[in-house]
């Protein structure tokens, strides 16, 4: 299939660049660094090769998210916006921003959303999970109060926000205590982040702001097999739920919930996303450069699903959701 575009693809600027090393083995730290650093040579080579039309650019994880000095961290996520707004005036054709945000504060959040959007024009934002302010062991999520006018400024804006994973600290992860290996993609990025995403429903958010868009990467993070269990369990108790939210948290995974297939490239799964959200709200991406453009659009290219599907989560649906001017 052409014109493909890719909502979960990654770059990075030297003052970020060290966060992404050690996710994958060191002999291949030099491939790593140099794919995340390129925007317009080999980038845009694969993505011709591979009939992709255009890439949603976003930060390197945690950067901004892990910045624990909150003026810090707003200046990184100034910098690294005004470097990728630069990029994307290359070639708006191929490439569009999300704009990192300093969630250490919300009211600095909110405002540099809103540049990103109206003066930057990018289409909306992609957040590495929960951020940390002042010190290690204060650690955000973006279900607290303090966070409901910055989803007030998102519903506003009407723009999607991308909750990408990261890893959960130290003193957080002590169930993977000597299985290094159960960290990053293989298993702790999403189940930190389908925590996060629960933590949203349950919180009463989308009851306040029902236009909320939220995307999550990685086929939804577990969460379509997951999500009539966290409903019904015990089904025969009557007890009612005991958090916020006024309706059962799958009737908000439907409505305000939208999935990538970024680094997750199997059909039988794809099929069970479209069977639990509808083909209306699942995207193609990739995860470049930490997967292979050509594994993710080889598989999706052949994935026995129909053509009509295709188009929608190829293409289609990205392109109505973050309101992009591509043709068709």
């Amino acid at each position: 299939m052409r014109g493909k575009i890719g909502l979960e693809e990654h770059f990075a600027i030297e003052e970020t660049i060290e966060d992404s090393n050690g996710f994958l083995a060191p002999e291949v730290w030099p491939e790593l660094r140099a794919r995340l650093l390129d925007i317009q040579d080999n980038r845009l080579r694969l993505m011709d090769a591979h009939g992709m039309e255009m890439m949603l650019l976003s930060l390197n994880a945690p950067t901004v998210q892990a910045i624990h000095d909150v003026k810090r961290a707003h200046e990184m996520a100034i910098r690294a916006n005004d470097f990728l707004a630069n990029e994307v005036a290359k070639r708006p054709d191929r490439f569009q921003g999300l704009a990192a945000l300093p969630l250490q504060d919300a009211d600095l959040a909110s405002r540099e959303l809103e540049r990103c959007i109206h003066d930057l024009k990018f289409k909306g934002a992609l957040v590495n999970g929960f951020s940390q302010a002042n010190s290690e062991d204060n650690i955000l999520y973006y279900d607290l109060p303090q966070y409901r006018d910055f989803w007030s400024v998102v519903q506003k804006l009407d723009v999607p926000f991308y909750l990408h994973p990261r890893n959960p600290t130290a003193a957080w992860s002590q169930i993977y205590g000597g299985h290094p290996w159960l960290m990053g993609p293989t298993w702790a990025f999403g189940q930190e982040t389908a925590v996060h995403a629960l933590r949203l429903m349950a919180s009463g958010l989308f009851d306040q702001f029902p236009e909320l868009k939220i995307v999550l990467g990685h086929m939804g993070e577990g969460l379509p097999y997951s999500m009539w269990r966290v409903d019904h369990r015990n089904g025969w108790v009557k007890t009612p739920p005991s958090y916020p939210a006024k309706r059962k948290l799958g009737e908000y995974f439907q409505e305000n919930f939208y999935l990538t297939t970024s680094g997750n490239f199997r059909t039988q799964t794809l099929i069970d996303a479209i069977l639990e959200i509808g083909a209306d709200r699942i995207m193609f991406s990739t995860d470049w450069p930490f997967e292979n453009v050509d594994h993710a659009a080889d598989w999706f290219d052949a994935a026995s699903i129909s053509e009509a599907d295709r188009i929608k989560i190829g293409r289609s649906n990205a392109a109505k959701l973050f309101k992009l001017d591509v043709a068709g």
